[in-house]
C-alpha cells in the first residue's frame, strides 16, 4: 500500500509540473521509474527493519523494467522512421495541390486508411475485451483475411459514395476517424497508467483486510498475491475515463502541450520559444550538404518529378498543416500505439505521437533553413525531458516512499 501510494503522490505532482511548463512527457516512463523508486524505498525499509539476508536486487523485477525502457526507446525510433516514410510516399501521391488527385484516388486512400484503423483499433483491440464474446474473437482470428477484404471493400464504396454523391470531404472523415482511433489507442494504454496503481493499491488493501480478518499478521505479508491475474472493474474504468475526458475539456494546461507539439511540427515559422546554438547550426548545415549530395546523384527526370510533387502552396486560414498531413499523423500514431498495445509491447503514447508529428513535418519539407535549428532544439528538449523524467520520477518516488515508510 505504501509503494502504490508513493507512486500516486509522485505521479500527480510530476505530471502537473510538466504540464505547467508545456513539456510533453511519458506517463509510462514516469510510472515505471516511480514504481522502481518506490520499490527500492520499501525494499530498503524492509531490509533495515527485519532480520533478512536479502539484498535490494532480490526485491526488484529489474529484467521487466529494463525491457519496458528498451521497448520505449525502440518505439520512438520506429515512429520516426514509419512516420517520415509514409508521409513522403503520401505527398508523392497527392502533392500539396491534393484536391484534384484526391478526387480520383480519395476513395481508395480513405478505404485503406479506415481499414487499417479498423484492423488495429478494433479487430486487434477487441482481444481480451469484455465487450465481445470469445466465439467472435475466434471467428475473426480464423477469417481475418476475408474480414479485411470485406472491410476494405465496404469502406472504399462508402468513401466513394460520400465523396461523389453527397459531396462530403473524405479527408475530414479520415481525420475524424483517426482522432477517434488515437483516442482509443491512448485510452487503451494511458488508462492503465492512470488507474493501474490505484487499482493495485486498492487490491492490496482488500488482501490485507482479508488476512487481518482471518487472524493473520499483515506485517509479514508481501506482494505475492498481486502476481495473480487482474480482472478490471468496468465501473472504475468508466469513472476514470469520464475524469480523463473532463480534464481534457477543462484543463488549460493540456492546451499548452498541444501548442508545443503543433508549433514544432507546423509549416513555416512558429517555433521561437526554443533557442539556437552553434552545434545545432552545424548539424543543419551537415544535413543540407548530405541532402544536396543525394540530390546531385539522383537522375534529373526523377529529381524534377519529386520537386514538382513537393511544390508548396499557401495554407488556408493560417493552418499549421493541411488535411493530408493531419490524416497521416493521426492514422499512423493510432496504428502504432494500437499495434504495440495489442502485442503487449511497452511504449510511450506521448512520444510515439510526438515523433510521428515531427517526422512527418520533416518529410513534408516543413523545416526551413532558418527554422530547422529551433525545431531540432525543441525536439531534443522534449527527448531530454524524457530522460529527466526517469531520473526525477525515480528520485522523488524513492524519497516519498522512504518518508511514508
Amino acid at each position: 500500500m505504501i509503494l502504490f501510494l508513493a507512486v500516486m503522490l509522485t505521479e500527480v505532482v510530476l505530471l502537473d509540473l510538466y504540464n505547467t511548463f508545456g513539456l510533453p512527457t511519458s506517463t509510462t516512463v514516469s510510472l515505471v521509474f516511480e514504481l522502481l523508486g518506490a520499490a527500492v524505498a520499501v525494499a530498503l525499509f524492509t531490509i533495515w527493519t527485519t532480520d533478512t539476508s536479502d539484498h535490494v536486487g532480490d526485491f526488484i523485477n529489474s529484467g521487466k523494467a529494463l525491457a519496458i525502457i528498451g521497448g520505449i526507446f525502440i518505439s520512438i525510433a520506429i515512429a520516426f522512421v514509419v512516420g517520415s516514410t509514409i508521409m513522403y510516399v503520401t505527398r508523392l501521391i497527392f502533392t500539396f495541390k491534393y484536391k484534384k488527385p484526391f478526387k480520383y484516388r480519395g476513395a481508395l486512400w480513405g478505404g485503406l486508411a479506415l481499414t487499417a484503423i479498423t484492423y488495429f483499433a478494433i479487430f486487434k483491440g477487441l482481444k481480451g475485451s469484455v465487450l465481445v464474446t470469445v466465439d467472435m474473437i475466434n471467428f475473426l482470428d480464423h477469417n481475418m483475411g476475408m474480414a479485411l477484404l470485406y472491410t476494405f471493400t465496404g469502406w472504399t464504396l462508402l468513401m466513394a459514395l460520400l465523396q461523389h454523391l453527397f459531396r462530403i470531404k473524405n479527408l475530414k472523415i479520415i481525420v475524424l476517424a483517426g482522432t477517434a482511433a488515437l483516442a482509443m489507442a491512448f485510452a487503451g494504454n494511458d488508462l492503465v497508467n492512470f488507474i493501474g496503481e490505484f487499482m493495485a493499491g486498492y487490491d492490496t488493501f482488500h488482501i490485507a483486510q482479508s488476512v487481518a480478518a482471518a487472524g493473520g499478521d499483515v506485517n509479514t505479508l508481501y506482494m505475492g498475491r498481486l502476481s495473480e491475474p487482474v480482472v478490471a472493474n468496468m465501473y472504475w474504468l468508466l469513472g476514470a475515463g469520464i475524469i480523463m475526458v473532463l480534464s481534457l475539456w477543462f484543463s488549460k494546461k493540456s492546451m499548452t502541450l498541444t501548442e508545443t507539439e503543433v508549433n514544432l511540427a507546423r509549416k513555416g515559422e512558429g517555433v521561437g520559444r526554443f533557442s539556437s546554438s552553434p552545434l545545432l547550426r552545424s548539424l543543419v548545415r551537415g544535413s543540407l550538404i548530405i541532402s544536396k549530395t543525394m540530390s546531385n546523384i539522383t537522375p534529373a527526370p526523377v529529381r524534377r518529378f519529386i520537386e514538382k510533387r513537393f511544390e508548396p502552396v499557401e495554407l488556408e486560414d493560417n493552418a499549421s498543416f493541411d488535411l493530408i498531413r493531419a490524416s497521416v499523423n493521426l492514422t499512423i500514431s493510432a496504428l502504432l500505439i494500437s499495434l504495440g498495445t495489442s502485442l503487449k509491447l511497452p511504449l510511450s503514447t506521448t512520444y510515439v505521437t510526438f515523433m510521428v508529428a515531427m517526422s512527418s513535418s520533416l518529410a513534408d519539407r516543413a523545416w526551413g533553413r532558418e527554422s530547422a535549428v529551433y525545431r531540432i532544439n525543441g525536439a531534443l528538449t522534449v527527448v531530454a525531458g524524457w530522460l529527466l523524467t526517469a531520473l526525477i520520477a525515480f528520485s522523488a518516488a524513492l524519497l516519498v516512499g522512504l518518508l511514508l515508510s
